[in-house]
């Protein structure tokens, strides 16, 4: 589709006032020519349909925008990415930091369901500080859980008074039919989270978090599947570092890879998080923990590369940046998509970010350095999780095993 040049967009009616704000906006979020000239094209839509209507913009609550997206489908002006939480997002997320429109207000919530949801979540968040992703699966977890309560019509599923052992035995019983072990451990978990908020917030006389059943195997029972070293020099060689992208890419498999951060790690750095003079860099971990680690010459060469001839200018902090507008900072999925597109560039099988973390550990461990110095480089808390790095190291095993007396058998 050809669309003219943002200058010369036209918006009549009540947003008028705005154009010249927003067309400066899109220009700081660095979006090129086309799409910045529709997202012009739909604000003077948008202003022309308030204009029709008798309306000032201080009138688009959420059921208004609603309203246009319906007209602007049925008159046939349907974009495949037209969505509330898509296409007008920019334009009315800049409408209502401006005060133009009323702030965004989600329907009131009055499901019994979703309100106790919501409250066991800001639980995990404000009284535990667990990350996002441990905070989503709990959710899942426990809306799966209540749900299944209310098998029966008329049943309520967060009148929890009564809960009892047989019913928790019984929902891991058949979440076990399903999963993997390692699938089913999750699960346990988060079972186990969500009883303890229903004891802690009064909704239950009694803890029912010990009858959770153990999911079998156990937690040291494999070796950690590293990525080896020639995969990991075939990712960074993959990434083209002619263009911005490309030292980006390089700058975070350099960073997985060398000092094992862990994709959520990688995506929450800050430019302020490096101290180039001192050569450390801050890592935001589980618990918004916050730690210095020793930032090695090579891996500071390739972010400082990305830095000055990748690294888009302006006010956004965020280390890792999005090649396309707008250029926010990447999300945990993201960083995993970047590994992910970097094994199909080397012709590799799909591997995870987390690989990479295993793949420094087992580096560490090879070049002699002892498990509590792996374990402070990979900030584990337990032992146990830093000793899975010496099931291969038989050199180190060989040390502390004892002469068979038993002869041959």
């Amino acid at each position: 589709m050809n669309r003219p040049m943002p200058s010369r967009v036209r918006v009549d009616g009540p947003l008028r006032p705005y154009a010249d704000g927003f067309r400066r906006e899109l220009a700081r979020q660095g979006y090129s020519a086309s799409p910045a000239a529709g997202h012009l094209q739909l604000m003077a839509h948008l202003s022309r349909w308030l204009q029709q209507q008798g309306l000032e913009p201080g009138e688009l609550a959420h059921d208004r925008v609603e309203q246009f997206v319906e007209h602007r489908r049925a008159a046939g002006r349907v974009h495949r990415q037209l969505t509330l939480k898509g296409r007008m997002d920019p334009l009315l997320g800049w409408l209502r930091v401006e005060g133009v429109v009323p702030a965004f207000e989600p329907p009131a919530m009055t499901d019994p369901l979703e309100l106790l949801l919501a409250e066991f979540v800001g639980y995990l968040v404000d009284e535990r500080g667990l990350a996002t992703p441990t905070v989503s699966n709990h959710r899942r977890v426990a809306e799966a859980f209540l749900s299944a309560r209310s098998g029966e019509p008329g049943s309520n599923p967060t009148a929890v008074d009564a809960l009892a052992v047989e019913e928790v035995i019984g929902f891991v019983l058949v979440e076990a039919e399903r999963r993997s072990a390692g699938s089913l451990n999750n699960v346990t978990t988060g079972l186990r989270a969500l009883l303890r908020f229903l004891y802690v917030r009064g909704y239950t006389t009694r803890s029912l978090a010990a009858a959770v059943p153990t999911a079998p195997g156990w937690r040291d029972s494999g070796i950690p599947r590293a990525a080896s070293p020639q995969q990991v020099a075939r990712l960074l060689a993959s990434c083209d570092r002619r263009s911005g992208a490309g030292r980006r890419d390089f700058a975070i498999v350099m960073l997985l890879a060398r000092l094992g951060l862990r994709a959520g790690e990688a995506a929450a750095l800050s430019v302020d998080d490096i101290d180039w003079r001192a050569g450390e860099i801050v890592v935001t971990g589980k618990g918004n923990r916050r730690e210095r680690l020793p930032l090695p010459h090579d891996v500071g060469e390739a972010i400082a590369g990305y830095c000055h001839r990748g690294r888009r200018r302006g006010d956004c902090r965020d280390l890792f940046l999005r090649v396309n507008a707008p250029h926010t900072g990447l999300s945990t999925s993201g960083i995993s998509e970047v590994v992910a597109r970097a094994c199909t560039r080397a012709g590799l099988p799909r591997l995870g970010a987390h690989r990479l973390r295993h793949a420094a550990a087992t580096e560490m461990r090879r070049a002699g350095a002892p498990l509590f110095e792996i374990g402070q480089a990979l900030r584990h808390r337990r032992v146990a999780s830093t000793a899975l790095y010496a099931k291969d190291d038989y050199d180190a095993l060989a040390a502390v095993t004892r002469p068979w007396s038993g002869g041959v058998a």
